[in-house]
């Protein structure tokens, strides 16, 4: 995996931002998107985790003009989390891979479940759900009520959490795809010892 240079800027704009992983921005993740606002090529308004408490955070660090979230991405709205209907899954595990910071725990032809605290609704695991049984959920309290519109102090608190999980994710996909590749050359070279052997035989 190669290593990004390191860019005080860049890690400073990444750290206003809520971490969800979500790619409604427009880009693969948080800190690409973070890249690409500090050079110049997004603006401050396309996070609707964030909303638009993430944007004033943002134009007061970088000294710009506060502009409302730009509805071309997405609307803010309360945190969401990911709910399994366990009567309908079929343990496929195709929203596994999808979750960028393993909020799923389960195993092929095992019923899954999302961790609760750890999704961060970013509902990536959607799309890859054959049978539909995966729904986004408005997140609750100790009570059962709807949480409302998350304020930046909240989702700063989250966003080191889910920061931390995001990256032992791709790390973990890094060393998966190493070693397939690493298998796979290794299939390859049997094939050709076994072809050479037949050659001469």
């Amino acid at each position: 995996m190669t290593r990004e240079a390191a860019s005080p800027l860049v890690d400073a704009i990444d750290v206003l931002l809520p971490q969800t992983q979500c790619t409604r921005c427009g880009y693969p993740g948080c800190r690409p998107y973070a890249r690409a606002i500090a050079a110049g090529d997004a603006d401050i308004n396309q996070c609707p985790p964030g909303g638009n408490s993430t944007i004033r955070a943002l134009a007061t660090h970088l000294g710009r003009e506060f502009t409302p979230l730009n509805p071309r991405y997405g609307t803010e709205t309360q945190p969401l989390v990911a709910v399994i209907d366990e009567d309908r899954c079929i343990g496929c595990a195709k929203c596994l891979p999808a979750c960028p910071v393993d909020a799923i725990i389960g195993a092929h032809r095992v019923m899954h479940t999302v961790l609760r605290a750890d999704c961060t609704g970013c509902a990536l695991c959607l799309p890859p759900c054959p049978v539909d049984c995966i729904d986004m959920r408005p997140l609750t309290d100790a009570q059962g009520n709807p949480l409302p519109i998350a304020e930046f102090a909240l989702l700063q608190r989250q966003a080191p959490i889910h920061r931390r999980r995001y990256d032992a994710h791709v790390t973990r996909r890094a060393h998966e795809d190493d070693e397939r590749q690493r298998l796979l050359a290794e299939k390859k070279r049997q094939a050709a010892v076994r072809h050479q052997d037949g050659a001469g035989s």
